[in-house]
């Protein structure tokens, strides 16, 4: 794991500056402290930048950006190949020399060569982010992995078009300004996060995942897409034909279980010390019990508790684990003044918000791995996007299927107008309806009932909050536009339109799938890739930590992608596949127990004395008139939450790593 940035010069003579070069690795210097390279092209017309983590191969045979032996292709890497020693073997049948000992990386250098980036990409298991230079060709080309667990952000302004693992990095560049990106703001308010390929910096974007894209000489962008999380790529059809609805639940089972295995197999390579973080539930613990597996050592273990709050803790439940597995278990405990100690740093690593209060807990339990050692962990998102392992998707199943399904159906539309008008009425006299009322606007509208697993505001709650905020098109959206990377739909203050631009395209080319698949769909597009996984990579790596999810592994998340509702729900119990897979793996207890989830008492935090310095910092922000906050709304959402008339801790959250961020990297 590690860093990668680069400069390209599409217009002009002026040559690529090697001290920006070396100034933009300094800023991501946490994504590898083990090494730094830096590529100049002969005329200078590009540059290629890399901070190393170094896990596989630890020789300095090893280092990058990586070229092969004529020098015609260089590439720099951030992320792993899980399958690179079978890759290496095919192409050294076809007569490629390697020069290093075990590189992943090289397995790109050559395969780019062999088979193109069309060819490449699908033959690749793993996690990733790399930029490849063709020196004949003069040509760019990025390229990020099937779900977005590895992130890359880009930016072209006065003749430059540079990238790199982190938005900090860019910023090193005189060409760049910090300015907010409105429109990605709006978007934020609900999301938690900025939708790809969007972010909080004006005319930077990120790659989407499973993207890749080709700049020339000339600055000119196309992009295209090599990947989705949709039904039908798994090739199991043919085998659940003619099957009793018995033999496919067997079929289900076994086909998770071997897939599971093989993910957190791939997932053991490599050369330094790794380990898990585990919470006692079934993902983290499925996780350790399939590691034992494959290791004669103990695996370290790390579990993160919290002082004040312990009835968020499962520190019971991983000690049970730890011991069934003899692990080398760790614990840390965490209070509100070590988050508060933390919030300058969490800012700083994020980059733009990323509104997930988990991010604290998980700093803290990969600043203890860290400190045990240990440089790879295993961790556990995408298990209950893909087995509906969450206490919100079920409600929204049920709002879907009892509510809007019979709204829409019997009632005319000018009664859904009124009963939407007449909802809002009771939701401005008593706030904590609000979200109902919105409910039924959304059905009123046509509008999905889901449209992400974490909203904060909705567009009626934005339209109290900011009555009059002018949104402008970011910098470069056009170009964004024509290039393939940004869906000209959503370049409006309706953020609706974000995920109803991913449900309209999955509809059109897979009609009639159930309600679960779509919004597991939309998950995989949005919050997963660009709230879950970023902030598993910029806690992590902040640690010069790699963090591998053997759950999103793409072989296991097209089999999940071909089951329907009913085998992931049965009888009302969600993660009914995966916990029949996991029996006689890990015990019982633990598979059948309460699900508590990885938390935070963020809505305790800001009752109390951090309640205050919150407060402050959103109100004495000039963001609010700035943007167009209405003030009276935002300290009415702020003393609802303080004085236990509401619980708005996620909108208060949301609001303060706003105009923490701003004073971070806009004040400036």
């Amino acid at each position: 794991m590690c860093g990668i940035a680069g400069i390209l010069r599409t217009a002009g003579e002026q040559p690529v500056d090697r001290s920006i070069l070396a100034a933009m690795n300094q800023s991501m210097v946490h994504r590898g402290p083990d090494g730094e390279g830096i590529w100049l092209s002969p005329d200078q017309q590009v540059g290629l930048g890399h901070r190393r983590l170094s896990i596989i191969d630890l020789s300095n045979d090893a280092g990058q950006p990586m070229a092969n032996s004529d020098g015609s292709i260089i590439v720099t890497f951030n992320g792993e190949i899980y399958n690179h020693v079978a890759l290496r073997q095919e192409l050294q049948a076809a007569g490629y020399q390697f020069a290093t000992d075990h590189s992943d990386t090289e397995v790109l250098v050559h395969g780019f060569q062999a088979w193109g980036i069309a060819g490449l990409l699908p033959r690749l298991e793993g996690m990733f982010a790399f930029a490849v230079w063709e020196e004949a060709k003069k040509k760019l080309t990025i390229a990020r992995d099937r779900v977005g667990i590895k992130p890359v952000y880009f930016t072209k302004r006065d003749g430059w078009f540079l990238f790199a693992s982190e938005i900090k990095a860019l910023l090193c560049h005189p060409a760049v300004p910090r300015r907010v990106g409105k429109l990605a703001l709006y978007h934020y308010l609900t999301y938690l996060t900025t939708p790809a390929p969007l972010t909080m910096f004006d005319g930077v974007y990120k790659l989407p995942a499973s993207t890749y894209m080709e700049i020339d000489q000339t600055g000119q962008i196309r992009s295209e897409r090599y990947w989705d999380a949709v039904p039908g790529k798994s090739g199991i059809e043919g085998e659940l034909s003619g099957l009793s609805e018995r033999a496919q639940e067997d079929f289900f089972i076994e086909g998770v279980r071997n897939r599971l295995n093989d993910a957190v197999e791939k997932r053991m390579m490599s050369d330094v010390p790794y380990g898990a973080f585990l919470s006692g539930g079934i993902d983290s613990s499925v996780n350790v019990a399939l590691m034992d597996r494959f290791t004669d050592e103990p695996v370290n273990t790390f579990t993160v508790g919290f002082k004040d709050h312990e009835h968020l803790n499962e520190l019971d439940y991983a000690t049970k684990v730890a011991k069934l597995f003899n692990t080398n278990h760790h614990e840390v405990l965490v209070g509100e003044d070590d988050m508060v100690g933390y919030l300058d740093d969490l800012i700083h690593y994020q980059d733009e918000p990323l509104a997930d209060w988990v991010c604290i807990p998980l700093h803290f339990v990969s600043k203890l791995a860290a400190e045990a050692g240990v440089k790879v962990i295993q961790v556990g998102e995408g298990s209950d996007e893909q087995f509906c392992g969450y206490n919100s998707y079920m409600m929204y199943l049920k709002l879907h299927q009892h509510c809007y399904g019979p709204f829409q159906k019997f009632l005319p539309k000018p009664l859904q107008r009124a009963a939407a008008g007449a909802a809002q009425g009771i939701a401005r006299l008593k706030p904590s309806f609000g979200l109902y009322a919105d409910a039924v606007e959304r059905a009123a509208e046509d509008q999905e009932a889901f449209w992400s697993g974490a909203i904060a505001f909705w567009e009626s709650q934005k339209k109290d909050i900011l009555p009059a905020m002018g949104v402008e098109l970011p910098h470069g959206a056009q170009e964004m536009v024509e290039a393939g990377l940004l869906a000209d739909d959503i370049l409006v203050p309706d953020s609706f339109a974000v995920a109803n631009d991913t449900l309209s395209e999955f509809d059109r080319a897979h009609p009639g799938r159930d309600q679960l698949t779509r919004m597991i769909h939309n998950e995989f597009r949005l919050r997963l890739p660009e709230l879950l996984l970023m902030r598993v990579d910029k806690i992590t790596m902040a640690q010069s930590l790699e963090a591998r999810v053997p759950f999103l592994d793409h072989a296991l998340a097209e089999f999940t992608m071909d089951m329907p509702q009913s085998a992931k729900i049965k009888n009302g119990v969600a993660k009914h596949i995966l916990k029949k897979s996991v029996e006689g793996i890990i015990p019982d207890d633990v598979i059948y127990r309460k699900k508590m989830g990885f938390n935070a008492p963020m809505a305790e935090w800001l009752r109390g004395d951090f309640g205050s310095k919150a407060e402050a910092g959103i109100m004495n922000s000039p963001l609010l008139d700035q943007i167009g906050f209405d003030r009276e709304q935002v300290a009415g959402l702020i003393s609802d939450h303080r004085q236990g008339r509401r619980d708005t801790s996620l909108m208060v959250w949301v609001l303060y790593n706003l105009t923490a961020w701003h004073s971070h990297w806009i004040e400036v």
